[in-house]
């Protein structure tokens, strides 16, 4: 059975960084994929990579993450600034982060306006 679980961008928000990680690492370790509403900062994404990358073994192998931004790129300069305020104070808010593992995520395909993604049929896998 594949299993979403959706993360609202409040329930992270208050933890540092390294205790996101380890949710989303502890979430994704259960087999399950990850729908984080907004995005992770660029350290807390290459962390995440990292911690990854340590945690590597014949059950686990890894993680597959893309992130899709909602954001309009064609803004007018002084509705640019009042988001990248707005996101200074509160967060990335905007966008959709997928995270989950690869032994279950077969590829994710990313348009500007969309994510799409393809998963492994795990029931063929454990006959074999």
């Amino acid at each position: 059975m594949l299993t979403l679980q959706f993360i609202p961008y409040g329930e992270l928000s208050s933890l540092s960084s390294e205790k996101k990680i380890q949710k989303l690492l502890r979430i994704v370790r259960e087999d399950k994929i990850v729908l984080l509403e907004g995005k992770l900062g660029i350290n807390e994404k290459s962390e995440l990579i990292r911690k990854t990358m340590e945690e590597i073994d014949d059950k686990f192998k890894g993680i597959e993450i893309e992130d899709l931004d909602l954001e309009k790129k064609d803004k007018a300069f002084f509705e640019k600034i009042r988001t990248i305020f707005i996101n200074f104070i509160l967060g990335s808010r905007k966008g959709m982060t997928i995270i989950g593992p690869a032994s279950i995520i077969k590829e994710i395909k990313k348009d500007p306006d969309k994510i799409q993604l393809f998963t492994e049929d795990t029931k063929k896998k454990k006959k074999k």
